[in-house]
């Protein structure tokens, strides 16, 4: 016989997924990655999402307002600390994640700038080759020095500008005379993946990067942050998002092999490390990707990219699939992301599709499964219709297609009965108490 305690027993064994009992709540099954780079995000603006997950390029200082990025030296990380307590105290029952770069090693992190700072820890770090190449830099910077400081700042260590504050302008606009990290120049300096097991003053570089980068006082060890999107890898070809390329790094083929496989390796053991601790990752969810063990390749993590998991032209395929006890859905912690194109900057993100998300959401959905949006940009308003309040108690099975080919699925919850006609691409819920559907008070309201 069937049972939902089975099932969260497969998928506990099977599966990397949050820690504790399926969260079935509707509002606390939601997610979204906000952000406001020109101050804080307003918690009222945020309130009720169930997961919040924060970019570094929140409260960053674009233009002239305020923002880690004015700071001297600058304080990203202990920024987002303090977005995740206002966050937290408007909403408790939220959980809220927070941005740390899994290569990049970005010096407005107090903890990261510390290391890059100090010569006995220079083996964590990718140096320049020599000769040094020619690297972009921000303002009045060379390759290795920031001519803008009396004396200038310098480090030999691998660093770019690639998605950095800069001064007068950057991503992220720095206060005169310069951006201010400390005793290095900007820049975003990369990890060195070979040097996962040197140990410099009884710490390994994976125990520095686990215990105090990802779990100190500003990140896992405080209790309101209960998980991290990590950004960024270091494949075969170089690092993502970033001009340390092979040529650029000095590196033949097989050493950037070499390296990258270095990468995944302490990556391996940051994420089982999460699970332990009860934390959880962006990169652990299901988003549509093949099946596979994060611990392969970039191919097998979630991603912010908007893989739509069911769509009209698909809608029947695609729930047989989902549908299924041994599927990804079930076994894995999924990222439904809502359908239709999405105002970006400054806009309002309304759902054009929200009837049929949310329909089919409560359809296909697992004991553990969010849904909602990955990065659309900052200074976006986001939409939360009334019906993601609405308490549809848990599902009593899965869901079932009424007969052989006929395109129409059904799912039994406690406290609603959930259809999605595919042929038409109409979804109904029908609360069980009223009789009515629960769409018949939707809005658009902005959360």
């Amino acid at each position: 016989m069937f049972t939902f305690a089975a099932l969260s027993g497969l998928v506990a064994s099977i599966a990397q997924v949050p820690t504790g009992m399926p969260v079935w709540q509707m509002n606390l099954s939601t997610i979204i990655m906000p952000c406001n780079d020109t101050g804080p995000t307003d918690p009222a603006s945020t309130k009720g999402w169930g997961v919040i997950d924060f970019d570094w390029s929140n409260w960053k200082g674009t233009g002239n307002s305020d923002g880690w990025a004015k700071k001297s030296p600058m304080d990203c990380e202990e920024r987002l600390a303090l977005q995740v307590a206002m966050t937290t105290e408007v909403s408790p029952s939220t959980k809220v994640w927070v941005y740390r770069n899994s290569i990049l090693a970005l010096p407005w992190y107090t903890t990261v700038r510390e290391k890059i700072e100090d010569p006995a820890y220079s083996a964590w770090f990718l140096p320049f080759p020599t000769p040094v190449p020619p690297i972009k830099q921000q303002g009045k910077a060379n390759t290795t020095c920031d001519n803008t400081f009396n004396p200038p700042k310098c480090s030999m260590l691998f660093h770019d500008s690639v998605q950095t504050p800069g001064f007068p302008t950057g991503d992220g606009n720095c206060a005169p005379p310069g951006c201010d990290v400390g005793r290095v120049p900007i820049g975003a300096y990369l990890f060195n993946p070979a040097s996962a097991n040197v140990s410099i003053n009884n710490q390994t570089f994976t125990e520095w990067f686990i215990d105090d980068y990802l779990f100190g006082k500003n990140g896992g060890a405080n209790p309101n942050i209960s998980g991290f999107f990590f950004d960024d890898q270091f494949n075969p070809g170089g690092a993502t998002e970033s001009a340390g390329s092979l040529k650029n790094l000095g590196l033949t083929a097989s050493q950037g092999a070499l390296v990258s496989e270095h990468y995944w390796g302490y990556m391996n053991t940051v994420y089982s490390e999460l699970i332990k601790r009860g934390k959880f990752a962006w990169q652990l969810l299901w988003t549509g990707q093949k099946d596979c063990a994060y611990k392969n390749s970039y191919g097998c993590l979630g991603t912010t990219g908007t893989q739509i998991l069911v769509d009209k032209q698909h809608c029947a395929s695609q729930l047989r699939t989902m549908c299924t006890a041994g599927s990804q859905a079930q076994r894995r912690a999924m990222l439904f992301p809502f359908a239709g194109k999405h105002e970006r900057g400054g806009g309002v993100v309304l759902l054009p599709e929200f009837e049929q998300d949310l329909t089919n959401f409560l359809l296909s959905r697992g004991p553990h499964a969010y849904l909602g949006h990955s990065w659309i940009g900052c200074n976006n308003w986001y939409t939360f219709p009334e019906a993601l309040n609405a308490d549809y108690g848990e599902p009593t099975g899965l869901c079932k297609e009424t007969a052989p080919n006929s395109e129409i699925f059904e799912r039994d919850w406690t406290k609603a009965s959930v259809k999605m006609d595919c042929k038409s691409y109409t979804g109904t819920v029908i609360m069980k108490n009223t009789g009515e559907s629960v769409f018949d008070q939707t809005d658009q309201t902005v959360a």
